[in-house]
């Protein structure tokens, strides 16, 4: 193995606008490679390092499924069961049009992005949250008002990015017993010695979040080549906008966590579901399920996204189906995701191989690194 050419590509990234990045690698359990470039603080000229706090985003949606699938794995649920057995609200729910739905959300469609929800977190359900929990926002009050809202499609018949995995997150906290973040302690992070990992945390102790002003141009080429638009990057805060409250968990984009302490899930998960200290938290099948493609060509119809050709999505994953529709250089069967300020996981069960990858700058360039960060790295092997 050689990763010079993960290296370099790192490299390139902050020689653009990327402002800092970090990496962490596991090869059958060892960790082969860590590496990190540019600045955690710009202002300051803080390094940045593998160790640094960052939101992941939507790469936290990995940990939930994951979590969820214990308790599948335990008999609690079934993936046909209806959600509104275990949160009522959703029994009847409604279509965009007006017209009652059919069919009943399930939790397999919770895991698949197929329940018909939207990202939509504008809506007057959320001020009713507000208002019921006096701005405090537990996850389970706020997926209960959720369900006032419309659907977009029948339950099933489409695919939809969405906040079904904050559903889920609701879904785990009324099957378990126990608040989500709670339950995400004593099942993932402690068992794999994940000891950053958490859900709210003093912002004095989180890296710097960015913003990368486009100047204008609209696709991530002309940015690459643009010289003007070099160093175009803003402070962009430290709040992360998809956690509503002091008290909300979500499932879909909640975690706190560093390259280094995420990279432990990554590799129990790669090495089909043992981590690296021998904490088993899922079974191989289970694996194999969570990493198969769950969407029929009716929901692959939505699932468009141009860096994922060649993909289908698993309970939660983009999972490699055709490498020639990818390009892509790796196997069959690797799966991940990714997250809206640039963390990004790889995981491949054939190779036992984790990948951690992450900037923290919002609007983070995914179209043009995503792919080729995949492609960098199985030339390093």
């Amino acid at each position: 193995m050689n990763f010079d050419n993960l290296k370099n590509f790192m490299d390139s990234l902050t020689d653009w606008v990327i402002p800092g990045n970090s990496a962490a690698v596991y090869k059958d359990g060892k960790k082969v490679f860590e590496y990190s470039s540019g600045f955690s603080d710009v202002k300051k000229q803080i390094p940045k390092t593998a160790d640094d706090l960052i939101y992941i985003y939507s790469c936290s949606k990995i940990a939930t499924v994951t979590a969820a699938l214990q308790l599948y794995e335990r008999g609690k649920f079934l993936l046909t069961d209806p959600l509104y057995e275990y949160i009522p609200e959703f029994k009847e729910m409604y279509i965009s049009n007006g017209e009652k739905a059919k069919n009943p959300i399930t939790m397999r469609h919770l895991f698949t992005m197929t329940a018909g929800l939207s990202y939509n977190t504008e809506t007057a359900v959320f001020e009713k949250a507000r208002k019921l929990t006096n701005g405090k926002m537990n996850t389970l009050s706020v997926i209960r008002c959720l369900a006032d809202d419309p659907l977009q499609f029948e339950p099933g018949c489409g695919w939809s990015y969405s906040l079904c995995h904050d559903v889920l997150a609701a879904a785990v906290e009324v099957i378990s017993g126990k608040r989500f973040s709670e339950y995400m302690k004593e099942n993932i992070f402690e068992p794999l010695g994940m000891d950053k990992a958490c859900y709210h945390v003093d912002k004095d102790k989180l890296s710097c979040q960015y913003i990368y002003d486009t100047g204008g141009a609209k696709d991530v080429v002309t940015l690459q080549n643009s010289t003007a638009a070099k160093g175009i990057v803003k402070d962009a805060g430290k709040d992360n906008s998809l956690v509503f409250g002091e008290e909300y968990e979500s499932g879909g984009a909640g975690i706190i966590t560093t390259v280094n302490d995420y990279a432990k899930l990554a590799a129990a998960l790669a090495n089909k579901g043992k981590g690296i200290n021998g904490e088993r938290i899922l079974g191989t099948g289970t694996v194999e399920l969570l990493k198969t493609n769950q969407l029929n060509e009716v929901q692959m119809k939505g699932y468009t996204w141009r860096r994922l050709a060649g993909y289908g999505y698993g309970m939660g994953v983009r999972t490699m189906t055709d490498r020639a529709a990818a390009g892509s250089n790796g196997s069959v069967g690797e799966f991940g995701w990714g997250g809206a300020a640039g963390a990004n996981v790889l995981m491949d069960t054939d190779l036992n191989l984790a990948v951690v990858y992450a900037h923290h700058m919002l609007n983070p360039q995914e179209e043009y690194y995503q792919p080729r960060l995949r492609n960098v790295i199985y030339s390093c092997l």
